[in-house]
Parts: structure tokens; sequence; C-alpha cells
């Protein structure tokens, strides 16, 4: 498992990068503002919460060969490759109305949610990632480390990115979608999927372990 995991964090991003920016072009008929947000949202989110996660504040670390710190300096084109080639797969039709931007968001936060668990979750096992939450410091297996952080992250990114995606989408379907709108949105987009869902995993890590779950957890001691 752990070669497997070591050979497609490198070889991925080699072949997804590429394949994913021309899939969206096509799916947006050339739209390049689109299809630069499907691509650049999640690249640039896998870039900054990771690296704050690993480099700042140290809950995270990568036991890869290529690192700068805790962090593995091509993560954003791992995670952010990926995360659009299924969000392509999953995108049937361009957003009309607020029917389909919740859609958007609830199809894309399920999808992200699932796989993305699941990698985690494998990358502990395979120890490529490691993670120093409260259940690793009470001894819990690798699915409920995942699952403390997970769903909020990549659950709660999925939700804001496919909903995001889908109000460009309908802002150019009204001819809306100006240069000035577009950055403007994007930037909400990329904002709101920084602070949302680590305002959530916050909120229930007081409520389950009493501390932020900001800081790295020691074995038998609350925190460093």
């Amino acid at each position: 498992m752990k070669s497997t995991l070591a050979i497609y964090q490198y070889v991925a991003p080699l072949v997804l990068t590429p394949c994913s920016f021309l899939l969206w072009r096509r799916e947006y008929a050339g739209n390049m503002k689109l299809t630069l947000a499907a691509l650049l949202v999640p690249v640039l989110w896998a870039y900054i919460v990771p690296g704050i996660g690993t480099n700042v504040l140290g809950v995270w670390e990568f036991d890869t060969r290529l690192r700068l710190g805790r962090f593995r300096p091509h993560h954003g084109f791992v995670f952010g490759s990926a995360t659009a080639m299924l969000a392509w797969l999953a995108h049937a039709a361009p957003a009309r109305d607020v029917t389909d931007i919740l859609r958007s968001a609830l199809v894309i936060c399920s999808l992200l949610g699932f796989w993305n668990v699941l990698y985690d979750v494998k990358a502990l096992q395979a120890g490529i990632l490691r993670v120093y939450n409260q259940p690793w410091a009470d001894g819990k297996g690798t699915a409920e480390i995942v699952l403390d952080y997970g769903p909020w992250f990549f659950g709660g990114f999925g939700a804001i990115y496919g909903g995001g995606m889908a109000v460009l989408e309908l802002l150019d379907g009204r001819g809306a979608l100006t240069m000035p709108v577009f950055l403007a949105v994007l930037s909400i987009v990329l904002a709101l999927a920084l602070v949302l869902p680590t305002a959530g995993y916050v909120g229930q890590s007081i409520v389950r372990h009493g501390h932020w779950g900001t800081r790295p957890v020691m074995k038998k001691c609350q925190s460093v």
C-alpha cells in the first residue's frame, strides 16, 4: 500500500492535472474563467489548509521523501487534480437556478467527503500521513482519527466548492460573469472554503474534546 500511494502522489498529478483541465475546458465549451476556477480552487485550498495544518500548527505531518518541513510541496496538485477530476465526473449540466446550486453542493460534498476520508485512512495505514489529534492520542483506529476532521474539511470544502462552481455557472449563463465579478466570487468561494470547514471542525472539537483541536495532542495528555 505504501509503495502504491508513494507512486500515486507523483504520477497522479502529472496525469490528472492536464486531463482535468482539458475535460473541464471541453465541459465549459472553452470558457477559461469557469475552467480555471474548477481547477484552481481545490489546488489553492490544498496548499493553504494542509500547509498551515502541517508546518504552522503541527497537527498533520507527511512522511514522504520530498518534503518542506512537514508538508509535501506537491500536495496542492495531488489533492486538487483528483478533486477537479471527481467533480468533473459528477457534473451533469451548468447550474440554472438555486436548486441546481444546492444540488451541486450536496453532490460534491458527499463525493469528496467519502473519497478523501478513504484516502486519508489508507495514507495513515501506509504511514505516509500522520495526524496528532485527540483520537490518535486516545489510541483510536485510523478511521476514527480521520473521521474526527475529514467530514468537516473534505465534506465542507466539497459543499462550498460545488456550490461556488454552480454560482459561477449561473452567473455565466445570465451573462453577468464579467472579470471583476468572476474574481470577486472566486475570492469569496475560496475564503468561505478556508473559514467555514475550519470553524465547524473547531466547534465540534471543543464540544467533543474540550479543546480547539488546532495543536498536536500527546499520548495520555490533553495537549502540548
